[in-house]
């Protein structure tokens, strides 16, 4: 009479240590997100409903309409509105040329090498540059005035203003369109002209029916990406204007510290509206980027 053998069945891991592994190489990243954004915003978001005392209150979201601050948004957004569609527009068009135009290889590599360093130049030393370049007593100030007879600061113009700090703001602007807006060119695919060649359409034609049409998710993401990124700035032109340009970066600042009204927690309610602006623009790029890229495979 002979027996079967049967086979031994080795039961599974309890903890599988490949995913342990990767969790793990992810863990510096949550921690990070965790200890320097999510708790911070959620203690934002608490103290701008709550008194200095602990009471919960809406007077700090009723304080946001008051002339000064709402004054102080109402900056905020056409400096970021202003510096992002002059920054889409100049990068839309240099990253055309490298991308779709005839220029040689060197200078896209270039163009993008110079970009990925300019978009992350702000703060202290961007406003020094600038100073430097266009301040009264600046290099092409100096070089305006000496060699043409033009007096730049007699037209009106003034770096500590509107203008001066929406030019300073489109200098890390146009090359992060460009970082941003390349890949989008990219996947432009040639068979798309052909195919419009080969109906007979012109190349404005395919352009304002077929490239435009396409790319439109794209840009208009990238644009709202970049009004967040100036909305949130607030080193340059701190550095650049001090307070005589009354933005809300530097007004949550002045509240933070507690040298104008001494009530951090309207500080809290004007960083909770500062969330939800660039929140919406995030989100709205987010979605823009998804259906950019639904068209491009």
């Amino acid at each position: 009479m002979s027996t079967v053998s049967t086979p031994m069945v080795r039961s599974a891991p309890l903890i599988n240590r490949d995913r342990v592994i990767d969790w793990l190489g992810i863990a510096p990243f949550i921690i990070f997100s965790l200890l320097f954004l999510i708790i911070p915003t959620l203690y934002l978001v608490a103290g701008a409903f709550l008194t200095p005392e602990g009471d919960l209150t809406l007077k700090n979201i009723g304080d946001l309409f008051t002339p000064s601050i709402m004054s102080a948004y109402s900056i905020s957004i056409r400096v970021s509105v202003a510096s992002a569609l002059g920054g889409a527009l100049i990068g839309f068009f240099l990253a055309w040329a490298v991308v779709l135009g005839g220029l040689p290889a060197s200078v896209r590599s270039t163009l993008l090498t110079f970009s990925g360093v300019a978009s992350n130049f702000a703060g202290v030393p961007l406003a020094f540059a600038f100073l430097a370049t266009l301040g009264r007593t600046g290099l092409v100030t100096i070089f305006l005035r000496e060699w043409f007879g033009f007096n730049l600061y007699g037209t009106g113009f003034n770096l500590l203003s509107f203008l001066g700090l929406t030019i300073t703001y489109m200098y890390f602007q146009i090359p992060l369109m460009v970082l941003i807006l390349t890949p989008a060119l990219d996947g432009m695919k040639k068979e798309w002209r052909e195919a419009s060649q080969i109906l007979g359409a012109t190349n404005r034609q395919y352009w304002t029916m077929v490239a435009l049409p396409i790319l439109w998710p794209s840009l208009l993401g990238t644009t709202l990406l970049l009004f967040a990124n100036a909305f949130g700035a607030i080193a340059t032109a701190f550095a650049l204007t001090g307070s005589s340009l009354n933005i809300v970066p530097i007004l949550l600042y002045a509240q933070i510290r507690g040298d104008v009204l001494h009530n951090a927690n309207l500080g809290y309610a004007i960083a909770l509206g500062m969330i939800v602006i660039t929140g919406v623009s995030n989100v709205l790029y987010l979605m823009l980027r998804m259906r950019a890229e639904r068209w491009q495979k």
